[in-house]
C-alpha cells in the first residue's frame, strides 16, 4: 500500500547509491527523472502540437482488454490468452484510443536502416521485418448494391485459385450477416475472447463459420462464399483476406477442415498438384507459372501480377500498392502510473488540447491504486475542469500515455536536462546529438529502439534536434542470467526463491546435485538458469558483491565473464576468481613498491615482445568492445611480468 511515486523515488535513490558505489563515471548533473513533471510537461507539449497537426489522432480500436484489471494490455502482456498480472481470460474490446501516426514514417524508418552502419545486422533485420514493406495488389470483390469487399495480397498471381474469402469477426459484413444467424452471432462473440496479438493468432486453432453471403470474383464473375475466420484481424490490412487453399498453409488447413474447394493455380516444373506438396506451388516464385488461370496461363509470378493488376485497374476494381506491416502506435493506457494525456473533452468543442500555459497536467502522486481500473477516472478533483475554448464544464482525459513514450526521447533531454524553455536546448542538441554510442538489449529491437528512432524524426520535424537518426552506434548487451529455485504451491503456482537464500550441493565436478533453503533446511527445486528477473526472484544485488569483495571485483567480473553482447551467467566462483586476480595485482604492486626497481634487470627481448603483443591486442579488443579479452590480456601481462 505504498504510492507508486514514493516507491519509484525510493528505488531511484537506492540505485544511485549502487551506481556511485560501483565507481561509474556518471555525470549526475545530467540526471533526468521521466516521472517528474519537469520532464513530462514537454512530452505533453509535443503531444498537443502533434495532435493539432494530425500526427496524433483518436479512433476506436479493437484491443486486448483485461476484465479484472479493467485496462488495455499490450500484445506482449497477453500470455496464452490470459492477462499477465490478473490471469483473467483476455477479451477483445472496442476502446477509443490515441494513436501516433508512425505509419507516416514507415518508409523513412525502413530506408534509414541502411545508414546505420554502426548497428548490429540482427537488430536492423528485426526492425525491417517488423516494418514489413511489401509490394502487392489491393482489389475488391463486388457484392450487393455497388458494394465492395477490399483485400490486399502479395500473391495476385494466385487470384484464380480463390475459393472463398474470410473476414474478421468485427467486419461490417460479418455484423450484417449475424443479424439473422444465431450460430454466426455466437461465433463472433467467441472470437471476441482472446487477444489480438499476431503471435497468438498464428498458433491458435483456425475456426470459421459460413456467413451465407457471397461476393463476386472480380475477374471470373464466379460467386465466392464469405466466411468469418477467427484468424483474420480487423486491425490488419482490410480486415478481409482472399483464400487460396492450394497455395497458402493457413487457407489449406481451413479448407480441409471445412471441406472447401482447393483449386491449383500455380504449377512448378510442370508437376501436378498434391496435398503433400502444396507448399511448392506457393514458395517457388522463380519456377512457378500460372495454370488453370485462363489468359494468364504460362505467366511467371512477376508477369502474372502485372497483367492481373492491369486488368483489375481497367475494371476500376484494384491497383498495385505498397503496404507496410507496421501499425500506428496506440498509446492510451487505463493505468495510473504514466504521463497524463493533455486533452480536455468538452460537450460543445470536442477534444481540446490543453493550452501551453496550463501545462504540465500533473499526475497526483499520493495515490495508491486498488488494481481495478484507472484511479484517475475515480478522482473528480482530477478530471473535473473547464474547457479552455468556451469556458464550459468539461472533463479531463483520464488515460495515461504508454510509458514507452517517456523512454523514447530521454537521450535528447540529457543534452540540456535543466532546460526550462523547451524539450531540449537547440544549441546543446546540435552539439551533442546524435548519440555516438548507445547500449541497449536486443529485446528492445522492435519496441524502444524503433520508437526512439520515430520520436527523433518527430523532434527533427519540429526543429528541435539535428540529423535523422538518434544513435550512430548500437551495442546490444547480453542478458545476465542466474540460477532459479522454487517450491511448488497449491493450484500449480510456484514460490520462487532467491539464490542468496539457497544452499546448493555439488558433486566433485562442481555440478549441482541438490539444493535446500537455508532458513529451514528443506529441499527446493533447481529450476535451471534464466534471465535475472523480479518474477523469478533470481536477481543479485550488486551491493552484496560490493560489501563482500569491493567495487573493483564487481566491475572486473562483469567485464571478464563474457563478451558484452553475449549472455552473462552470474557465478559466485567467477566473482571469487576476479577477486583473487585483483589480489595478485595488488600484491605484485606492493612487492615492486618495496623493491629497488633501479637495480632490477631490464626485461629480455622475448618478455618485451610478449608485453607489447598483449598491449596491442588489448587496444584492438577495446575498440571492438571485447572487454572480456582485455581483462584476459591483463591477466596474461601479469603472468609475463
Amino acid at each position: 500500500n505504498v504510492p507508486p511515486a514514493a516507491w519509484t523515488y525510493s528505488n531511484i535513490d537506492y540505485m544511485k547509491q549502487q551506481l556511485k558505489a560501483l565507481g561509474l563515471g556518471v555525470d549526475w548533473s545530467r540526471e533526468v527523472k521521466t516521472c517528474s513533471p519537469d520532464y513530462y510537461r514537454w512530452e505533453q507539449w509535443l503531444f498537443t502540437r502533434l495532435f493539432r497537426k494530425g500526427v496524433i489522432y483518436k479512433k476506436t480500436s479493437v484491443v486486448n482488454w483485461d476484465p479484472v484489471d479493467n485496462t488495455v494490455l499490450a500484445n506482449e502482456q497477453v500470455i496464452d490468452g490470459r492477462g499477465w498480472r490478473s490471469g483473467a481470460v483476455v477479451e477483445k474490446r472496442d476502446i477509443p484510443m490515441y494513436f501516433f501516426r508512425i505509419t507516416q514514417y514507415a518508409e523513412e524508418l525502413l530506408s534509414g536502416l541502411d545508414t546505420l552502419s554502426g548497428w548490429p545486422e540482427q537488430v536492423k533485420t528485426m526492425q525491417a521485418n517488423w516494418i514489413g514493406k511489401s509490394y502487392g495488389v489491393r482489389f475488391a470483390f463486388p457484392h450487393g448494391d455497388n458494394e465492395k469487399l477490399w483485400v490486399y495480397t502479395t500473391r495476385a498471381d494466385t487470384i484464380m485459385g480463390v475459393t472463398f474469402v474470410a473476414v474478421a469477426a468485427e467486419h461490417p459484413l460479418a455484423t450484417r450477416a449475424a443479424q439473422n444467424n444465431p450460430k454466426l452471432a455466437a461465433f463472433i462473440e467467441e472470437c471476441k475472447q482472446g487477444g489480438v496479438a499476431e503471435a497468438d493468432i498464428a498458433t491458435m486453432e483456425k475456426k470459421g463459420v459460413d456467413t451465407g453471403l457471397k461476393v463476386t470474383h472480380p475477374l471470373t464473375g464466379e460467386q465466392v462464399p464469405v466466411w468469418v475466420g477467427n484468424y483474420v484481424l480487423m486491425g490488419y490490412g482490410e480486415g478481409a483476406v482472399m483464400a487460396v487453399p492450394a497455395h497458402d498453409e493457413r487457407d489449406f488447413g481451413f479448407a480441409k477442415k471445412y471441406h472447401l474447394p482447393i483449386r491449383q493455380s500455380i504449377a512448378v516444373k510442370a508437376q501436378s498438384f498434391s496435398d503433400a506438396a502444396w507448399q511448392d506451388w506457393y514458395a517457388d516464385k522463380d519456377n512457378g507459372v500460372c495454370v488453370n488461370s485462363g489468359k494468364y496461363d504460362g505467366l511467371n509470378h512477376e508477369q502474372a501480377v502485372d497483367a492481373i493488376a492491369a486488368d483489375l485497374s481497367a475494371k476500376g476494381l484494384g491497383e498495385k500498392k505498397v503496404q507496410f506491416r507496421l501499425r500506428d502506435w496506440g498509446i492510451s493506457r487505463q493505468r495510473y502510473w504514466g504521463c497524463p494525456i493533455p486533452i480536455i473533452h468538452c460537450p460543445s468543442c470536442g477534444d481540446v488540447p490543453v493550452p501551453d500555459e496550463q501545462l504540465p497536467v500533473v499526475l497526483p502522486e499520493n495515490v495508491v491504486p486498488d488494481g481495478a481500473g484507472s484511479p484517475l477516472a475515480k478522482m473528480p478533483e482530477f478530471y473535473e475542469c473547464t474547457c479552455p475554448t468556451c469556458g464550459g464544464k468539461a472533463r479531463r482525459e483520464t488515460d495515461t500515455m504508454d510509458t514507452f513514450v517517456e523512454s523514447s526521447w530521454y537521450y535528447a533531454r540529457y543534452t540540456s536536462p535543466q532546460c526550462a524553455t523547451g524539450m531540449v536546448d537547440k544549441s546543446a542538441a546540435q552539439k551533442w546529438l546524435p548519440v555516438d554510442q548507445y547500449i541497449g538489449g536486443i529485446e528492445h529491437a522492435i519496441l524502444h529502439l524503433l520508437y526512439a528512432r520515430f520520436f527523433h524524426k518527430l523532434m527533427r520535424d519540429e526543429g528541435l534536434v539535428p540529423e535523422d537518426e538518434p544513435f550512430k552506434n548500437l551495442l546490444t548487451q547480453g542478458m545476465v542470467v542466474a540460477p532459479t529455485f522454487y517450491r511448488d504451491e497449491a493450484g500449480g503456482k510456484k514460490q520462487w526463491i532467491n539464490p542468496a537464500d539457497v544452499e546448493v550441493a555439488v558433486d566433485d565436478k562442481g555440478r549441482p546435485t541438490g539444493a535446500k533453503l537455508k532458513a529451514d533446511g528443506l529441499p527446493v527445486v533447481i529450476g535451471g538458469t534464466e534471465k535475472m528477473s523480479k518474477s523469478k526472484n533470481n536477481g543479485v544485488d550488486p551491493q552484496a558483491i560490493i560489501d563482500a569483495y569491493g567495487a573493483d571485483t564487481a566491475r572486473l567480473f562483469m567485464m571478464f565473464a563474457a563478451p558484452p553482447d553475449q549472455q552473462l551467467e552470474w557465478s559466485d566462483t567467477g566473482v571469487e576468481g576476479a577477486f583473487r586476480f585483483l589480489r595478485r595485482v595488488w600484491n605484485f604492486g606492493m612487492k615492486l613498491q618495496g623493491s629497488d626497481t633501479a637495480a632490477e634487470p631490464s626485461p629480455d627481448q622475448a618478455a618485451r615482445f610478449e608485453l607489447h603483443s598483449v598491449l596491442k591486442q588489448a587496444n584492438y579488443d577495446m575498440d571492438r568492445h571485447q572487454f572480456n579479452t582485455v581483462a584476459s590480456a591483463a591477466m596474461k601481462m601479469l603472468n609475463a611480468l
